[in-house]
């Protein structure tokens, strides 16, 4: 391989060192993800609910919760009646207060690995800390006023039902005293989906208007990783456009009502809320409901808020008027959200899961993840055979190249010639070279391919297993029982034989605390240089040589799945290329290279 090909695979090399080392020493300054309730002391802000719609895009304040900030969220779970949510993902209840969705809790998911941790708490009631709940409600329009129309302290009542369980729906009422009798009624099925319907009654002799809306509402600022390759905050769909909205480039919209934000006007389909790293809480409409989609902060009381607006309803004397809203609340599960997405007609609901700017890439990979290890039962193996399938799909592109390489290497004596013939002339060298190629029929350039394509590859792969929920929590084999945390072992303490623990996580020497499957990545892939002899050039030589021990410690703390591709991937490609060269007439002296490239260390020593 000549010094330009060499230049070229380092540049390119090089490129992804640079991201790679930029992702690991300088990710965006954020608190840590927290996915269960914070501790009770935790001041929040004002538990005040935000303001609710009216006819004419006008809105008017909703009544103020009266809540302490400080109490505990059981504190603020006991101050309303309720009633239970049981379902076989599901557990929590509905305030009759407001018939607000305030308390849910993820019961197949649990904060850590250790069997005994909490579940992931979703839903959290007003007045307790980092409250987050849904709200449905009557916007007045005409004669009425907020006090005609249930809001978020409205005293609902049960009329039927004694709990929410996929079998069994509940209807709340409230008589408004005027001749106007509001229902909601609940249902929800075996995962993450509940329907509510809104309907309103009318026994007076005149009629009348109103305008039913759904609300999602986060009070402060949400605990969020901040890393650039997530998001994280308003995820909506509308008419076939998707929109992702950051929380603090909410606090940026133009203002609006009492707060800024922004309205979008829906006229066939859409859906909108908050997404987390894997659980996501959004309002869904109808497919071929027209609808308003808000989104909104109010930074004197510090609240996020999606809502869905619908159109103004007449109703007459002695009539009653109904609207259906889905409500999904829950993980990101990509096989459920797909079914939901075909089943109810919720155009781009598998995007709510941020597939990134190679979704072309993400998305069959991840699919083909989930298709093996629904197959094996177990997601590392399902990512070393994906490592199979993909190496396969370029072993073409792989033959050729590794062909290529052995040709240059059988040219060599005829290139050392020409350079000694030729001297310093660069000109003349790059002709005679290009001469030599042409006639070899060799291309210098075909090496580099395998690398350009595995870049995308790797940073696709790198996603799906940071993002998706399939990921989390998935044992491979031994210690590796999350394929989306680092590896646990650490060469610190000799992999758990000496008696201390490893570093922790967030200290500075957990980057030198690296486990057994980054090491194999940097054996596999010193071992798969040692193919080639060494660059004549020094300084490429030593970059060469350090390449694996650095790329070994910088994805030590990355997540273990993309670690046991890597190794996968090094494997295949030194058997594949070993195997090529030696079709070729090349017998590959790895060894000998090892034993050289000591040699020269020592000479190198010996000189100073």
């Amino acid at each position: 391989m000549d010094d330009q090909n060499r230049n070229l695979i380092l540049a390119t090399v090089l490129s992804g060192l640079v991201i790679l080392v930029w992702v690991t020493f300088f990710p965006p300054v954020t608190p840590p993800v927290t996915e269960t309730v914070p501790q009770s002391t935790r001041t929040t802000t004002s538990p005040q609910v935000a303001a609710t719609p009216t006819s004419g895009g006008q809105t008017a304040n909703v009544p103020t919760l009266t809540s302490s900030p400080q109490e505990s969220r059981a504190a603020a779970l006991a101050k309303t009646q309720r009633v239970a949510i049981e379902t076989p993902r599901l557990r929590g209840s509905i305030s009759l207060t407001g018939a607000r969705i305030d308390d849910l809790s993820l019961t197949d998911y649990q904060v850590t690995l250790d069997p005994t941790s909490d579940t992931v708490i979703l839903l959290s009631p007003a007045g307790g800390p980092n409250a987050y709940y849904t709200l449905y409600g009557w916007a007045p329009v005409g004669d009425l006023d907020f006090t005609d129309v249930p809001g978020a302290a409205t005293p609902w009542q049960v009329e039927t039902g004694q709990s929410l369980t996929p079998s069994t729906p509940v209807t709340l009422v409230w008589d408004n005293g005027k001749g106007l009798i509001f229902r909601n009624i609940y249902s929800v099925d075996e995962d993450f989906m509940f329907t509510v319907e809104q309907t309103v009654t009318n026994t007076t002799g005149t009629e009348t208007k109103a305008a039913p809306y759904g609300i999602i509402a986060r009070h402060g600022d949400p605990d969020v990783i901040g890393f650039y390759i997530l998001h994280e905050g308003v995820v909506a769909a509308a008419d076939g456009k998707l929109e992702e909205v950051q929380y603090d480039d909410v606090k940026d919209l133009e203002a609006f009502e009492t707060g800024v934000g922004s309205t979008v006007a829906v006229e066939s389909t859409g859906w909108i809320g908050f997404t987390d790293k894997y659980w996501m809480t959004t309002l869904i409409p109808a497919k071929g409901q027209k609808f308003s989609q808000v989104t909104k902060f109010l930074p004197s009381s510090t609240i996020f808020q999606t809502d869905v607006r619908m159109p103004v309803m007449t109703i007459a004397p002695g009539a009653t008027q109904t609207m259906t809203t889905s409500l999904f609340a829950g993980a990101k599960r990509w096989e459920l959200i797909t079914g939901y997405q075909e089943t109810l007609q919720i155009e781009q609901f598998v995007d709510s899961i941020d597939w990134g700017m190679f979704f072309f890439l993400t998305k069959p990979i991840f699919q083909v993840l989930h298709f093996m290890n629904n197959l094996i039962g177990n997601m590392g193996w399902a990512i070393i055979s994906l490592t199979i399938l993909i190496k396969a799909l370029l072993f073409p592109l792989a033959y050729k190249s590794y062909v290529s390489m052995a040709r240059m290497k059988e040219i060599q004596p005829e290139m050392e010639k020409i350079k000694e013939k030729i001297g310093d002339d660069r000109q003349k060298l790059q002709q005679e070279m290009m001469r030599l190629y042409k006639e070899k029929k060799v291309n210098p350039a075909a090496g580099c391919l395998p690398i350009l394509l595995q870049i995308p590859i790797f940073f696709s792969l790198y996603k799906v297993i940071f993002v998706t929920i399939e990921l989390r929590h998935a044992p491979f084999f031994g210690w590796i029982q999350d394929l989306s945390a680092p590896d646990p072992t650490s060469i610190l303490n000799l992999f758990g034989l000496l008696p201390w623990d490893a570093p922790d996580p967030a200290s500075f020497l957990a980057i030198l605390s690296i486990g057994v499957f980054p090491i194999l990545m940097g054996i596999s892939m010193w071992m798969q240089q040692k193919l080639n002899p060494a660059p004549t050039d020094k300084t490429q030589a030593q970059i060469f040589a350090w390449m694996p021990w650095v790329f070994m410690f910088m994805l030590g703390r990355f997540a273990s799945g993309l670690v046991v591709y890597w190794v996968a991937n090094n494997t295949i490609t030194f058997t594949q290329q070993y195997l090529i060269m030696r079709s070729q007439g090349v017998k590959p002296d790895v060894f000998g290279n090892i034993i050289k490239g000591l040699n020269r260390k020592k000479a190198a020593a010996a000189k100073k």
